[in-house]
């Protein structure tokens, strides 16, 4: 959006060590922020406490308690291998199960039945999509797991958390989340359980902390929904082909971005829709006709797409670069915000488990809260 952000003034030093990096480098520093962190905390101190911050518990169990809470295929109808080792991972570290269970946005019951099948105790889950809720009971029915999945929009305003249950969410995005937290304690529930996502979905305006220990610091940091995008701006468990496709994407639209600049006479970024996976091989001048008729504009017949082609890749090549300082910023500020909720749930009187329940190479997805009522 800004071909030339404001730190790069500001930071002029840290801008020539990010451009000057190989791809390679590039490659390695995005696995390992940590080391970024260290090498850019020369111009900005306060990179120097990125590893303390970031260090957190692990909450995960030994393997093999893992592997035993864990759906065997057999039983994992319609469920990705990623999905049911999250799910096995997610169940093992909330051991023991001691009270019936609410799976909040539950999908198919992937993650309920997980927890039936660990704790032999009854599972509801709520899910407002109606086939998913068809396809998880028809699933629970055959399996002979007493899981029973409701037709429930979680955002209604009388919805009701049943009392002395545990509730658990395994990547409910954003507002599904956060109202998990606030309809959990206002039924007193005596434990809450969840792994958070996509925290900017679907967000509108600035972000409202919830807990009143960092409201009181909240005018400090202002976060708008690209801010808590930020957050989860991760392909870790992305497949190398995905990767390359999203790098290829990334410099079509950058290289329609100064086309489109060009043309309007404007130098202001133009959002464009997302464009079908499956359109990739008609190539670079196809997407630019595509985008052109999303923007109602005209492409010239002499448009020179080689050009523009090799703009994007330039353009994509610093922003890359670019884009691995932002990147140091993500895990940080997502323990901002899911420390916001621990401290909300603590002023609520629960007793607050913080950290890891998997391994990062699984989903970077990987944090978790555990609260129980005091």
């Amino acid at each position: 959006m800004e071909p030339r952000p404001a730190w790069l003034e500001k930071y002029p030093e840290l801008a020539r060590l990010v451009e000057k990096l190989t791809d390679d480098e590039c490659t390695d520093l995005e696995e390992e922020p940590a080391k970024l962190a260290e090498l850019a905390s020369q111009f900005l101190p306060d990179l120097a406490l990125y590893s303390p911050i970031v260090d957190l518990p692990e909450l995960a169990p030994a393997s093999s308690d893992v592997v035993a809470a864990t759906l065997p295929e057999a039983k994992a109808t319609d469920m990705p291998g990623r999905k049911r080792e999250q799910a096995g991972a997610f169940t093992a570290a909330l051991e023991p199960l001691q009270h019936t269970i609410l799976d909040w946005c539950c999908g198919k019951g992937h993650l309920a039945r997980t927890l039936f099948t660990q704790s032999r105790k009854d599972v509801v889950g709520y899910e407002w999509n109606s086939d998913l809720v068809a396809d998880g009971n028809r699933i629970a029915e055959r399996f002979g797991d007493a899981v029973r999945i409701s037709c429930q929009d979680v955002m209604a305003r009388d919805i009701l958390v049943p009392e002395k249950t545990h509730a658990v969410a395994l990547h409910a995005c954003g507002d599904l989340h956060r109202q998990l937290l606030i309809q959990g304690v206002a039924a007193d529930v005596p434990r809450l359980s969840l792994s958070p996502c996509c925290y900017h979905k679907p967000g509108k305006g600035a972000y409202k902390a919830l807990s009143k220990g960092v409201s009181i610091h909240e005018p400090a940091l202002v976060l708008d929904r690209n801010d808590l995008r930020l957050a989860v701006r991760e392909t870790v468990t992305a497949p190398a082909g995905v990767r390359e496709q999203t790098k290829t994407l990334s410099q079509w639209r950058l290289g329609f971005d100064g086309l489109q600049r060009m043309l309007r006479g404007v130098d202001q970024y133009l959002p464009v829709p997302s464009y079908p996976p499956g359109r990739m091989q008609e190539g670079f001048p196809a997407f630019c006709h595509w985008a052109a008729n999303k923007k109602q504009l005209f492409l010239p017949e002499n448009t020179h797409f080689e050009f523009w082609l090799e703009h994007g890749q330039q353009r994509q090549r610093e922003v890359y670069r670019h884009e691995l300082v932002r990147h140091v910023f993500r895990r940080p500020l997502e323990l901002w915000l899911v420390l916001d909720y621990a401290v909300f749930l603590e002023e609520q009187g629960y007793s607050v488990r913080f950290g890891h329940f998997c391994p990062r190479a699984l989903t970077p997805r990987n944090l978790m809260l555990d609260a129980t009522k005091k």
